[in-house]
């Protein structure tokens, strides 16, 4: 497996906000996180990414312990996050944000051919490249987000709620082409609230609630949960 995470606890001050959770990602899949608000998804995301310490367990990922490790060596290490609410620097361009996401490497052809394949996902970023990100629409600034982790050249892409806020045509255009960047090959975690979309294309999916994973199956499986279903699908 390429990232797994082993009983992973995390508090802010005396809460605990994850109460030893155990989950992994095998190479090559897109792997879902559901839940509700404050199930402890983006905190969960905070701690593989090192944005917040754990208070026990650990985390692995491509074979080397990680736990302690600095959140800008994990990057070079290959774990970078669109996280939530995008989080672009609003008065840069397009073109500037892509190149913020390369930060950390020196391989100009492999940044060129990076920068060529991010547009072939995303050609509305191409035509807006000169343009401040701040302008943006909220579906691009999403698209702009993305694009800048995959700047990094991920061994696994995290992405943090990538459908809040957008209308639903947008919400299936961002999913299409979350599964065209798996199947290009870039490993995924995501995490959402839109269940029905993260569980259509994930291959193997986890429910958060209170901080505690309580059901994993295939995308597939959970789907037609009933349980998941009348929980957040709004079907009995």
């Amino acid at each position: 497996m390429l990232l797994e995470l082993q009983d992973v606890k995390v508090a802010y001050g005396r809460i605990e906000a994850l109460h030893g959770i155990s989950l992994h990602v095998n190479e090559g899949e897109i792997v879902a996180l559901i839940g509700a608000n404050g199930a402890g998804k983006t905190t969960t995301m905070r701690a593989i990414s090192g944005l917040r310490p754990l208070s026990g367990g650990k985390i692995i990922f491509n074979g080397e312990d990680i736990s302690r490790l600095r959140a800008d060596l994990r990057v070079v290490r290959g774990l970078c996050q669109a996280p939530e609410g995008r989080q672009i620097f609003p008065g840069m361009t397009v073109l500037e944000n892509l190149d913020m996401g390369a930060y950390t490497r020196r391989d100009k052809a492999g940044i060129a051919a990076d920068l060529a394949r991010v547009y072939d996902l995303f050609p509305r970023l191409k035509e807006r490249a000169k343009q401040a990100a701040g302008t943006l629409s909220g579906g691009e600034q999403q698209m702009l987000a993305i694009g800048r982790a995959l700047m990094a050249r991920p061994k696994v892409l995290l992405l943090d709620e990538p459908s809040m806020g957008l209308a639903p045509m947008l919400i299936r255009q961002i999913f299409e082409i979350i599964t065209e960047i798996s199947q290009q090959g870039t490993t995924i975690l995501v995490v959402e609230q839109n269940a029905q979309q993260a569980l259509s294309r994930a291959h193997r999916a986890y429910v958060l609630e209170t901080g505690r994973i309580v059901k994993e199956g295939t995308g597939n499986d959970l789907l037609h949960d009933p349980a998941v279903r009348e929980a957040y699908l709004g079907v009995a």
